[in-house]
């Protein structure tokens, strides 16, 4: 489960699927393996304005690291790069929701993988072809059967 909070402090749980976990999986094997730099995690916790929230996978730079480290709890503001796993409890609106509090918490970039495996990547402007700071991320991820 996943645990965030709401603007109130409520707490919100929410269920994820198998195929989640292995998607999350392979999106942080792809960064270690193209990122060279920088830290990459699993379920991060951002304070937001309304509440914290958790992103699937985060990329954070060496600057991020240096400025506010590796022991918070969450994080005072989001990591350059948050991903958003598609689960059977996250709705698009709710996951763009979290999209608009990540760009104002400070995300440079939002990512959205959905049960495919198909990786959709956002600015604050809107859609875009590529990552501008990944483009050699591909833009769908086959986690086959091994």
């Amino acid at each position: 489960f996943k645990i965030e909070t709401d603007e109130w402090g409520q707490i919100m749980i929410s269920p994820a699927a198998d195929a989640h976990g292995i998607h999350q999986s392979w999106i942080v094997r792809l960064f270690d393996r193209l990122a060279g730099e920088g830290m990459i995690s699993t379920e991060c916790a951002i304070e937001t304005s309304r509440g914290t929230k958790v992103a699937d996978v985060a990329w954070r730079s060496t600057a991020f690291l240096k400025k506010h480290g590796t022991g918070n709890i969450s994080l005072p503001e989001s990591p350059e790069i948050v991903v958003e796993v598609k689960s059977p409890s996250n709705n698009v609106k709710y996951i763009k929701l979290k999209s608009s509090l990540f760009f104002e918490a400070g995300a440079k970039e939002v990512w959205f993988c959905d049960k495919d495996g198909n990786v959709r990547f956002f600015n604050s402007q809107g859609e875009l072809e590529r990552s501008e700071l990944f483009a050699e991320f591909p833009n769908h991820i086959d986690i086959g059967v091994v």
